[in-house]
């Protein structure tokens, strides 16, 4: 590779979640070749975007619900002109002559194995969040990745969101003051889907889906897309949607790792239907303000819906509230305005 330039890119899913990605520019020398492990909603919303920007050829895609499989590869050869190779399985795929880079759209519980793979054939990576189940099989990953010496980059979007940037230079330069306090929260409904014990569908490996996670009986309440609320297959909607929210406020605060770390919560509206927390309050000390997360997954959420998804940075001049596509500023005293500014999210 001769050039290490990257470019910004965004796509909006149907569910109105965007993702950016950083990809290398071989514009003025060739196309980079990538492989898809993954090629359900959101791996194709990934490679569709990579497409979009260009200087790319996906050159293979694997998944194990060979429903994904060919509609993916349909759809890519309609979108660039080749069809990719198919694969069920990705070790297959990681063993194509002249791949390059791997996007990684699979559940969580599958993410390091590919992605220690990946960097055993020294190809760079966009892995989707969370990087990793657990907190060992991360470690593994990060060693990996520091003696492969590859690129990584992972599906953390909000660190590009202009809005996010804005309240960056806000914070920065005093608008509201000392910081103090940050509460993060994202309530919503789920509404969790079928939950009855039935066999797969006839294009779906289960077992492979599975792989090295505990098999479960299919139902379709913990299978594609609903995986996300199921302890076998996800972490619960802090690890979903949470740590989109930690992570651009860490980058905010230009803090790392939190010094302390505490969570309740339960399962209370969703018993039954959901095997991770719906209810969760998880405090987490940095030194420059301390972190709350909170979500509830069950009535109105905030008593202001307008405020279900964002985050609140508290100063001592005025509180601050950011999501997506605006802020608004809340100064502090009895006389305190409202200010609200509007910044469209990127969106193609």
């Amino acid at each position: 590779m001769k050039r290490r330039k990257f470019i910004q890119i965004a796509s909006a899913s149907s569910a109105a979640v965007a993702s950016n990605l950083f990809i290398p520019s071989f514009a003025q020398d060739r196309k980079l070749r990538i492989g898809l492990i993954g090629a359900g909603w959101y791996g194709m919303v990934i490679t569709k975007a990579a497409l979009k920007v260009g200087g790319v050829e996906v050159i293979g895609v694997c998944d194990v619900d060979s429903a994904h499989l060919n509609n993916s590869a349909n759809e890519l050869e309609q979108l660039q002109g080749t069809k990719p190779k198919t694969f069920k399985f990705y070790q297959e795929l990681l063993g194509m002559k002249g791949l390059e880079a791997v996007f990684i759209g699979t559940p969580p519980h599958w993410h390091a194995l590919q992605f220690i793979a990946a960097c055993e054939k020294s190809l760079d990576i966009y892995c989707e969040k969370p990087l990793s189940y657990d907190i060992t099989e991360g470690m593994a990953m990060v060693k990996a990745a520091e003696k492969a010496g590859n690129i990584v980059q992972l599906g953390f979007q909000r660190r590009q969101s202009e809005a996010f940037r804005k309240t960056k230079d806000l914070l920065d330069n005093g608008r509201i003051g000392n910081l103090h306090q940050v509460i993060a929260q994202i309530n919503y409904n789920p509404d969790p889907t079928d939950n009855t014990i039935q066999p797969p569908p006839a294009s779906l490996d289960w077992d492979e889906w599975c792989g090295p996670a505990p098999k479960l009986d299919y139902r379709p309440s913990i299978g594609h897309f609903a995986w996300r609320l199921e302890k076998e297959y996800g972490n619960g909607h802090l690890v979903d949607w949470g740590i989109h929210h930690i992570d651009i406020i860490r980058h905010i605060m230009g803090e790392g790792m939190p010094e302390e770390f505490c969570s309740t919560g339960g399962i209370y509206a969703l018993k039954d239907k959901i095997t991770t927390p719906d209810t969760l309050t998880s405090q987490m000390a940095y030194k420059k303000a301390p972190l709350v997360w909170q979500h509830r997954l069950w009535g109105t959420g905030d008593v202001n819906s307008e405020f279900n998804n964002g985050i609140f940075f508290y100063g001592e001049k005025g509180t601050l509230f950011a999501d997506d596509s605006r802020i608004v500023i809340f100064d502090a005293g009895k006389d305190g305005k409202r200010e609200d500014l509007q910044i469209p999210a990127i969106e193609f």
